[in-house]
Order: C-alpha cells, then sequence, then structure tokens
C-alpha cells in the first residue's frame, strides 16, 4: 500500500517536535545576572564588593564575586548592572494594613468619639465600601508598598472577611502586582473591642464584617476555626484587660493546633502578660511591657513587633493638611514629643534586653504627599531617632522578620535557594539610613519591578 505523502510529511514534523521538546524545555530556563558595586548583609554586616547574583527561574542560584558568577552564565545571559548601588535583601513589613486607608477626621468629630483619630475611618471602610472596592484599594496600596521596596508584608486585620486573603491569592496568580501577603483575615476580639454604641439594628452586621468576636475559650477556639475556613496565613488576637487568660490561651492553642502563628496586639502589662503565658508567637506594640516580661519573651523565643511609625511625630505629620484649632495643633505636638520620649526610652530597652525584635509599620492612613510605600518607610527614620544602630534597622525588616513568619527559608536574605528579591539603593544605607526611604531598584521573584539606576 503506497503512503500519502501528506501523511509522511505530517509524520515527519510529529517526531521532529517530539526530539526537540526536551530541548526547548531546557532553553525555557530563565536566568539573570544582577551586578552591584556592593551586595549587604544584614544578618553578618558584612559586604561583597563587588557583588554579582545570578537568578534562575524566579529564585538565587549563585552569590559571589563578578568574575565567579559570570563563569557559571551562560554567554548571553540577561544582565542588570546597577553600578554604584548597594544590593539588599527585600524589604519585608511585619505588620501592616493594605484595606485600610484612614483620612484623619476634623477635629471636632476627634473630641466627639472614642479614639477619634481612628474608628470614624475604620468605620466608613467598614459600613461605605463594598468588599469589593476594599481590596481594590489594597491592591493600589499594595503595588505602592512594592514599589518602595517591600516585597513581604503581614496583613494583620482590618481588611474584611477576607479581602487580604483575596489579594494575597491574586498577586501569587500574577494577576496584579505586589508583596507577599501573610494574610490574617479578620482580627479576634472581644465585643466592644474596637466599634461601640453602634446603631443596634445594624450593629452586628458591621462588626462581623471585620472582626471575630471571643465570648469564652470554646468561642475563641470556633473563631480560629472561621479563620482557617477563609485559608489565613496566621492568626491576630487584639488582648486588652477585657479577655481572660483562658481565652487568650484557647487562640494560641488552637492556632497552633493548625500550624498557625499568632499575632497578638497588647500594649498594657497585664494583656502582654496574658500573651506570654498563652505562648504566642509575637507581641505587636508592647508599649507597657516591663523588663522582666522582656526577660520571658527572650527566654521563650516571642518576637517583640515594634511599630515605630507612630514614634517620631506621627500625628502632627498626618495632619499637615488639616484645619485645626491652634490649641488642637499645639497638644499634637506636645503629644509628639512625648511618644518620642518614650519609644527611646522602650527601644533601648528592648535593645538591652536581647529579645528578639522586628518592626512593621502598622500603616492604615492617608498620609499627605506620600504614597503607601513611603509612607510605610517612614518607620526607618523613626527607629533611627531612637538610636536604634542602622543594622539592627535592617535586621529587623529582613533576617529577623523573616524568622517571625516562618519564612527564613524563602525571604529576607541574598542567599542560594530564596527567593529572588532584591532592593537597590544609590548610596551606602548603614551610614546613611535615610537611603531606605528611596529605594531606587525593586525585584520580586527574578522580575524587575522598578529601576532608577543604570541598567544594560
Amino acid at each position: 500500500m503506497r503512503i500519502p505523502k501528506w501523511f509522511t510529511l505530517w509524520a515527519g514534523l510529529f517526531y521532529l517536535l517530539l526530539s526537540i521538546g526536551p530541548l526547548a524545555g531546557q532553553s525555557s530556563t530563565l536566568l539573570t545576572l544582577v551586578k552591584a558595586s556592593r551586595l549587604l548583609d544584614p544578618r553578618t554586616g558584612n559586604v561583597l564588593s563587588p557583588a554579582a547574583v545570578l537568578i534562575e527561574d524566579g529564585k538565587i542560584k549563585e552569590v559571589g564575586a563578578p568574575s565567579q558568577v559570570q563563569a557559571h552564565a551562560p554567554v548571553g545571559v540577561q544582565t542588570i548592572d546597577l553600578g554604584n548601588a548597594t544590593l539588599l535583601p527585600g524589604l519585608i513589613d511585619s505588620h501592616t494594613h493594605l484595606l485600610l486607608d484612614v483620612i484623619p477626621p476634623t477635629e471636632a468629630e476627634i473630641k466627639r468619639q472614642h479614639n477619634g483619630e481612628f474608628l470614624p475611618g475604620e468605620l466608613l471602610a467598614v459600613a461605605m465600601m463594598s468588599p469589593s472596592e476594599r481590596v481594590l484599594m489594597g491592591a493600589k496600596l499594595a503595588r505602592e508598598d512594592l514599589e518602595s521596596g517591600f516585597t513581604t508584608v503581614c496583613n494583620l486585620g482590618h481588611s474584611g472577611i477576607d479581602g487580604d486573603v483575596a489579594l494575597r491569592d491574586a498577586i501569587n496568580a500574577g494577576s496584579v502586582p505586589g508583596p507577599r501577603i501573610l494574610a490574617a483575615g479578620r482580627k479576634l476580639t472581644t465585643r466592644g473591642g474596637y466599634f461601640q454604641s453602634l446603631n443596634p439594628a445594624v450593629a452586628q452586621a458591621i462588626v462581623q464584617q471585620e472582626f471575630l468576636q471571643v465570648e469564652s475559650p470554646d468561642g475563641a477556639r470556633a473563631a480560629v476555626r472561621e479563620n482557617i475556613f477563609y485559608r489565613v496565613d496566621v492568626i491576630k488576637a487584639t488582648v486588652e484587660d477585657d479577655l481572660t487568660p483562658a481565652e487568650v490561651t484557647s487562640i494560641v492553642d488552637e492556632a497552633h493546633r493548625q500550624h498557625l502563628r499568632v499575632a497578638v496586639h497588647a500594649t498594657t502589662t497585664t494583656s502582654i502578660q496574658m500573651a506570654i503565658d498563652a505562648g504566642a508567637d509575637s507581641i505587636e506594640h508592647g508599649n507597657g511591657v516591663t523588663d522582666e516580661q522582656l526577660k520571658m519573651m527572650r527566654d521563650k523565643g516571642i518576637f517583640f513587633d515594634l511599630t515605630p511609625t507612630f514614634y517620631d511625630g506621627f500625628w502632627t505629620k498626618i495632619h499637615e493638611t488639616s484645619v485645626l484649632s491652634p490649641a488642637y495643633r499645639s497638644s499634637l505636638t506636645a503629644g509628639d514629643d512625648r511618644s518620642r520620649q518614650r519609644a527611646a526610652a522602650l527601644v533601648q530597652r528592648v535593645l538591652k534586653s536581647g529579645v528578639k525584635f522586628t518592626a512593621g509599620s502598622d500603616m492604615c492612613w492617608f498620609y499627605p504627599g506620600k504614597t503607601r510605600g513611603q509612607a510605610t518607610a517612614t518607620m526607618f527614620p523613626a527607629l533611627h531617632n531612637t538610636g536604634m544602630p542602622t543594622l539592627d534597622i535592617l535586621r529587623s525588616v529582613t533576617t529577623s522578620a523573616a524568622e517571625l513568619l516562618g519564612w527564613q527559608d524563602r525571604v529576607g536574605g541574598v542567599e542560594p535557594g530564596k527567593f529572588a528579591d532584591l532592593v537597590a539603593v544609590a548610596g551606602d544605607p548603614v551610614a546613611d539610613v535615610s537611603e531606605l526611604e528611596r529605594v531606587r531598584f525593586v525585584m520580586k521573584d527574578g522580575q524587575v519591578v522598578s529601576n532608577d539606576l543604570t541598567s544594560h
């Protein structure tokens, strides 16, 4: 039987495709070489100069001197030469709120309400924005954080039922740009922990959009499970003196049984002690911590997550465009001065104690004249002005933050096997910490997000 000519041609093409398929797969590997004058390792403080980083399929393959690394790269590899810049690991914000952008209310409204600076704006976000609208706003703020060098963030509540989870998944899928997100879903708190005296016809519906209320130890476990249903990465609990030790212990125990970490908002000595006794993974804010509690935290390996955005004149700055009476503006200035003194004392005690610490922006505010990323970066000069050494500041948003999040094998360092999350600044961030407010190059997953440095 004679084989048709068309059949012979198609068969030949088929076998050709089979033969080149494996080769095509091999050649699809994406390699990038990044070179810079300096590479700073925050963990050790060592500087590699000059430096090169070879990236393969979004992960770091090799780090070393340019001559050594280039010898292991194929001819014609895509090369990004950052010139005289300093390379660093991507920055980590261990405490943020991407789905909240509070605009400070008027002076009269602030004075009228309990926690008048914050709660009216939060209530507007919950009651006057649809969940979809909040996620879209969060996408914008997440992109701005990434553009300022924050390649990983931990979103600790104030994001609706699952807004931060949805945003996390969209970023991971490549649908929108943004940092890696660990999402906490709804905060766990007690009745009246935030919103109070709402219209009873709508009160519970509003509260349940933002919080999971804890009324008993069993209710605490149920709240953790409810968040797990929405696929959160971490549990956030607000513990004031209104929760019981048994309730706090139930929160931590249930989360740990499900292999989730627990971040506890605690500001008073009593609430901090409950968090320590329960075995929380981190204490957020911690303003009222005692030296003995710092020692207990150190011995138990509990992280202290400082929130320095508020340490250095924050209230005066976000009210720059507000219409305020001279008396109220003077009171803000005096309050900021007191905050600076308290913050410096707190930070020095933390440094002396040996406790593991990180820094999170706690950013959830509309900051006049700044993007969200620029507002987040204000925590760097705030920490510097407390007397914290620059290397400690860098560690608090890289290596230490990665350990807090349980991602030390993925982020926080420029090391083989980790995600290719890199930032670069023009100068020396150890000599001038303000360089961290002017990140000039951002890479996440081996993909360039922004580059204001010379590149060829």
